[in-house]
Order: structure tokens, then C-alpha cells, then sequence
């Protein structure tokens, strides 16, 4: 057997079995391997069948005295029972509707049993479902209790128990003598043990191992494990770059006084310090021969745009093409309709390409973007669409890029022949995670903001104070300002007791906000209709917007002083972060409020105290990988998140950075780290769930 061996060569996988251990990503023995226990119980203390008390987990070994099927008033609902006795007295365990265990255990047997102790209406206790084991006679060492064992996520009908068992098939099956991809000489420097007493250990920790360690996955054993697969992560990313380091674009661009020249004539305002900063850098990287691959973060409102744009006039200026991508119809409007302002001075014109674009309009820009007629094109995910060909793409920009997938962005940049490609966000991306998701990616971050931006003024309020923040708002109305209403959903829910944003239009407009034109927006209306909407409010004709999160990002209106946000417990903190990045846009002080349902969870109260503390994006985004963790900051799959199977990226942080740092040096040694670069350039996309940016 070796770690490409199918899990169905395992005892008891028939096609089922199989079928659901590759949905977990489960195929071969390797990656059951790879794939770290939850967490792991101490099952090795014994106890006296008499010492048990109400509500302990314990294990307790001895004979069956008695057992049997029992018949309850549910039809077909049977107990199966059995009285355990040891050498202190007898102790009742039941299994609900499992008369299956009637083959499995019959009276005179030894068994090992682990559950929780609960007290029956008579006054005895009893063991309920718990986990057992039928060790040889007078033998206590065994796989599911009398010792410290795993604890697997299920994986469809494949059980913990079974899990168990097929990860002991396998160690016993493997060779003692498998190959270990760490060299021999990085294990000794790092004070690592071998591959096949780590993984031994991990899943079967010795007599003695520290549970406390264990659960912390801070022993030896997994320590190496993580290290190992953060590694190979980690050499597949440097070898993608060197990839890309050694591409070449057919056209370079040249920066001289009349492609300045036109910069400036598009330029609206003076640049902050981070603005040029990051527009240096962006140029420095487009004058290179290998295609720019960097990532542009900054806050709400830190004018990302206009740097992409100034790069887009760099492009054109060089006789190349440009194509802005949007996750959405609105914000890719918005961008439309700012670069078509900003572009009035120059000779170049720009398109707007979406799905509800009608179908004479598109086939003209299409036929435009083919012959090289159309210079710069604003989109969403309609630019990736096959029929979409570029004459020469020299510049691809994805705005909020964490909303598409990875396929997505490759897409676009596929249209080119080796384009510059610009990533753009305004949720802060953490260190940890910019170390991985966009490792192969330059970063730039626009730490300051635009002059003029006020600070945003926080307050979280509990449900029972709506009206203070109804009389918030009515006072900025009053002195001639706009607000926001945010709500979670479009519609009223019968399973979600939350205020929904249609019913509550109608009842602001006619109870809360007599006097005032309020307007309605969500994402189930035609595009035209968002347009109508958002165009009246930017205007002043509407005084209140009421809306879902559709307002979350390019929403542009600087008359617009407060945001109320309803059952803010409900919305994730970046989202909030945004949100709140909707007002403080213009020369007004302003406002976010935050009402709340009662009582406040843990989670939410967390949340919400962290938005009030700071308006910095970027401490704002280390707060919520804190809370929420990578996965849900991001979502795994859609945004290119690594699917590690022993490590976790916040969890192992520093493991991740420390691998970062050897992976380069390995890269350097050549022969020394032969196999596990081997092993990265095999099977890295495949493992880790990733597909190529470029």
C-alpha cells in the first residue's frame, strides 16, 4: 500500500463508502492521512461502575450481565439495553433504536464502554448511545476507548467510529519504511520527528500525551504535519511565481511626459501620500517585461479607483486595452458612470458591458473590443463570457475581487495575451492571509484617506431604543442631509423574526417619515429600476434610501450623513465596516447606527463593540478573522482560499509564516529539497483547491 492507493482498497469502503469520502475530498489513503481529528477524547481513566455520578463522560470496563431488545410505545422504535458489571457493581447502557447492537453484544462479553452518565426517572444511571469496544478478554488497550482517541467529522454515512478504524488499516498496511518529503537535514535543524511517527501519533497518541497539547494541535507530531503541508502550500506558490516571473508581455509600457501628460488631465484632485505610493508601485510593475500581478487594498473611500484609472490611462496611452471588472450590476455601473466622468478630457472613451446590456448595444462593444475600436471596457462576470475577445488586453482590474471566484478572475486575465492584472479591495486583507490566498500577488495598501473624509460617529442600540435613532436621523433630515435604512432581507420571512425591507419602507414612509420621499432598493429589482432609485437619491430627490446590503460597496453620495443599520447582529463585521463606508463621504459629520435585537449573543455583541472601537479597515479585518476565521471572512472555495487538511490558517499563523520563509531557501538548494518540490509541482492545485490568478 502507499498514499496513492485508492481508500476503496481499505477494509469495509465498498462504492457508497467511497462515494462519500471523496465528497469530503477523501480519495486516496494519503489524504485520509493528511486529515487531522477534530479534537481528541481522554478515554484512557477507567472508572468503577459505582463512582459513576450524573452527567460525567467516563469509561468503564467490564462483563455483560445482562442484555436485550426492548420494545418502546413508538412503533417500530426499539431500545436495546444491557447491564455492564464490574468488580464495584452493575451500570445500565442504552442504545436508542440500534437493534443492530443485539448481534454486536450478548451477555458474558467484555466490553469497554465511554459515554455521558444521565439519571433515569427511578433514580439509577444509566450510560445513553456510548461508545463501546470488545477487547480480548482481560485486555484493556484498544481502538475506541481505554485510551486517548481521535474524534473525525463525518463524512456522509462514514461514521467516526468507521473513520477510526480505516486510518488503523491503513498505518498497519503502509510500509514501515515510507517515504518522507522533509530531508533528513531540515528535520534535524527544525527538531522535527519522521513522517511516519508523526502521522502514527497524530491519530493514535502514545500513553501519556498531553491532552491539553493535543487539542491545541501544538504536539510534536502535529506540529510536523502542519509544517509539512504548509510547506509544500508554500513551494507551490513560489513556484508559481517564478512561472510568472518568467512570462513576458509582447508590448511593455513606457512612461514619458505625454502618457504623464494625460494622467494629469484625468486627474480630478491631488493624490495622497498612499495614493501615490501605490500608483508608483502599480506603474513600476506595468514598465516591467513580466505581467503585473498585484493586489490594491485600502479602506472604504481611500480612492482606489482613481489609481486604477490613472493605470488604465498608462495602458491606453501604450496603444493597449483595459477591462474593469464588477461583481455587480450596481457597482459596475458606478464605476462606469465615475471613469466616463473622469475620462471627459482625454481621447478615450469607455463601455459599459453587463448582463442586462441589450443585445444590439452588446454586439457593437463586442465587435468594438475585437477590432480595438473600444479602449476600455467597464464590466461584471458578462466580460469573461466566451464571445468576449480582446484586440490587445493589456491591463485587467477586478474590483472587490473577493466576491468572485478564482475561475472568474482567471477568466478575464485569459483574454489577453499575458496582461497586467490589478486586484482590488476595500476589506483589508490580514497578513496571515495575504501570505496565502494572494501569495503569488504584490501588495500595495492606501492606508490614508482622501482629504475632506470625516470621521464616522458609532453607536450600537439595543431594539428598545429605535426611536432615539429614529430622532437621529430625523435631525440630520431636517438640516437638509440624506440617510440610509439598511435591512437584512428583501421580503418578511415567516422563519427569521427580522424587519424586512419592503413591509418597512411602507410603514417609515407613512408612520416614522411622513414628510420626506423615501426610496426602495434591492437586488430583485430590474436594473433600470436600481438605476431610477440610486439616480433620484444621488440627486436629493430621495431623502431616505432604504435598502438590503445591494448599498454595500459604490455607493457614491456625499449629501448622505447617517446610516441606520437593523438587526445589525445579523450582518458579519466587514460588512458592517462597509456599510458604515457609505456615509462620512462629503464635509458633514455623520453618523451609523446600530440597533439590535435582545438579548445580544456572544458573537454578535463582539462584533458590534469591535465597529464602535475603531473605524480602521485594517485593524477591523484582523478582528473578524479572529472571530470568524478565514473560511467564513472569505468563503473557501469561491474566493481561492487553500483547503489545508492538517493546518488552519489562522490557527497556524506563525507555522505558515516560518514555511514561507524555508520554501524559498529550499527553492535554492536544488537537489536538497528534490522531493517535496517534486511533490508541490504534482499535485499543489489538486490538493490545495486552487486554480491559477493568471
Amino acid at each position: 500500500m502507499t498514499l496513492d492507493t485508492p481508500l476503496a482498497s481499505l477494509k469495509g469502503v465498498g462504492p457508497r463508502r467511497a462515494a462519500d469520502l471523496a465528497a469530503a475530498g477523501l480519495h486516496a489513503v494519503g489524504d485520509l492521512l493528511a486529515r487531522f481529528p477534530l479534537r481528541y477524547d481522554d478515554r484512557a481513566r477507567f472508572r468503577d461502575a459505582a463512582s459513576v455520578r450524573d452527567g460525567q463522560w467516563v469509561t468503564v470496563a467490564g462483563s455483560v450481565a445482562s442484555c436485550g431488545l426492548r420494545l418502546t410505545r413508538r412503533r417500530g422504535f426499539k431500545l436495546f439495553e444491557a447491564v455492564v458489571r464490574d468488580q464495584s457493581g452493575p451500570l445500565r447502557a442504552v442504545w436508542l433504536n440500534q437493534p443492530f447492537m443485539a448481534s454486536v453484544i450478548s451477555r458474558g462479553a467484555e466490553v469497554i464502554l465511554y459515554g455521558r452518565a444521565e439519571r433515569r426517572a427511578d433514580g439509577s444511571l444509566q450510560l445513553t448511545n456510548p461508545q463501546y469496544e470488545l477487547p480480548a478478554r482481560g485486555e484493556r488497550g484498544s481502538l475506541h476507548t481505554g485510551r486517548i482517541v481521535p474524534i473525525y467529522e463525518k463524512a456522509g454515512c462514514v461514521t467516526c467510529r468507521m473513520q477510526r478504524a480505516l486510518v488503523r488499516d491503513a498505518l498497519d498496511r503502509l510500509p514501515a519504511d515510507a517515504p518522507d518529503l522533509l530531508p533528513e537535514w531540515l528535520r534535524g535543524e527544525l527538531g522535527l520527528p519522521g513522517w511516519r511517527e508523526a502521522v502514527e501519533a497524530a491519530h493514535f497518541p502514545p500513553e501519556g500525551a498531553p491532552l491539553e497539547a493535543l487539542n491545541a494541535f501544538r504536539t510534536p507530531a502535529q506540529i510536523r504535519l502542519i509544517f509539512e503541508e504548509c510547506l509544500l502550500f508554500q513551494v507551490g506558490l513560489a513556484l508559481r511565481r517564478r512561472r510568472a516571473d518568467a512570462e513576458r508581455k509582447p508590448v511593455v509600457p513606457a512612461v514619458n511626459d505625454r502618457v504623464r501628460a494625460a494622467a494629469r488631465a484625468v486627474l480630478p484632485f491631488r493624490l495622497t501620500a498612499g495614493q501615490r505610493q501605490a500608483l508608483k508601485e502599480i506603474v513600476a510593475d506595468m514598465a516591467q517585461p513580466r505581467p503585473m500581478q498585484r493586489l490594491l487594498q485600502g479602506d472604504v473611500g481611500a480612492g482606489k479607483t482613481i489609481v486604477a484609472l490613472l493605470a488604465a490611462v498608462v495602458a491606453m496611452e501604450n496603444g493597449l486595452q483595459v477591462a474593469f471588472m464588477a461583481p455587480t450590476e450596481v457597482l459596475a455601473e458606478q464605476h462606469f458612470l465615475t471613469i466616463r466622468r473622469h475620462l471627459e478630457p482625454s481621447r478615450f472613451t469607455v463601455e459599459l458591458l453587463t448582463g442586462s446590456t441589450p443585445a444590439i448595444e452588446r454586439r457593437r462593444i463586442v465587435e468594438g473590443l475585437a477590432s480595438g475600436r473600444v479602449p476600455f471596457v467597464v464590466g461584471t462576470h458578462a466580460l469573461v463570457q466566451q464571445d468576449v475577445v480582446f484586440s490587445q488586453l493589456g491591463l485587467a482590474v477586478v474590483d472587490e475581487q473577493h466576491r468572485f471566484g478564482v475561475m472568474q478572475r482567471a477568466g478575464l486575465r485569459e483574454k489577453g495575451w499575458r496582461p497586467d492584472l490589478l486586484v482590488m479591495t476595500a476589506t483589508p486583507i490580514p497578513r496571515t492571509l495575504a501570505l496565502t490566498v494572494y501569495g503569488d500577488l504584490d501588495v500595495s495598501a492606501i492606508r490614508d484617506l482622501p482629504p475632506g473624509r470625516q470621521p464616522v460617529r458609532t453607536l450600537v442600540l439595543p431594539e428598545s431604543r429605535r426611536d432615539e435613532a429614529h430622532r437621529v436621523v430625523r435631525g440630520e433630515l431636517a438640516a437638509g442631509r440624506q440617510a440610509y435604512i439598511v435591512y437584512p432581507l428583501v421580503e418578511v420571512s415567516a422563519k427569521i423574526d427580522v424587519r424586512a425591507a419592503t413591509e418597512m419602507a411602507d410603514h417609515l414612509a407613512a408612520v416614522v417619515f411622513p414628510e420626506y420621499r423615501l426610496g426602495l432598493l434591492h437586488g430583485r429589482l430590474r436594473p433600470e429600476e436600481k438605476d431610477r432609485v440610486m439616480r433620484a437619491f444621488a440627486a436629493g430627490d430621495v431623502h431616505v434610501l432604504v435598502a438590503t446590503t445591494v448599498i454595500e460597496v459604490g455607493i457614491d453620495v456625499p449629501n448622505a450623513t447617517v446610516m441606520l443599520v437593523e438587526h445589525a447582529e445579523r450582518f458579519g463585521l466587514a460588512q458592517l465596516h462597509q456599510l458604515r463606508g457609505r456615509v462620512g463621504r462629503g464635509p458633514h459629520p455623520s453618523a451609523c447606527l446600530l440597533v439590535h435585537q435582545e438579548p445580544l449573543g456572544e458573537g454578535g455583541e463582539a462584533r458590534l463593540r469591535a465597529l464602535a472601537q475603531t473605524t480602521d479597515g485594517f485593524v477591523i479585518a484582523e478582528r473578524d478573522l479572529d472571530l470568524r476565521g478565514p473560511g467564513d471572512v472569505f468563503g473557501l472555495r469561491q474566493s481561492g482560499m487553500p483547503t489545508l487538511r492538517s493546518g488552519d490558517l489562522l490557527r497556524d499563523r506563525d507555522i505558515m509564516e516560518q514555511a514561507r520563509r524555508i520554501a524559498r531557501d529550499l527553492l535554492e538548494r536544488g537537489p536538497a529539497a528534490s522531493a517535496i518540490v517534486a511533490e508541490a509541482r504534482r499535485s499543489w492545485s489538486g490538493r490545495f483547491g486552487l486554480a491559477s490568478v493568471g
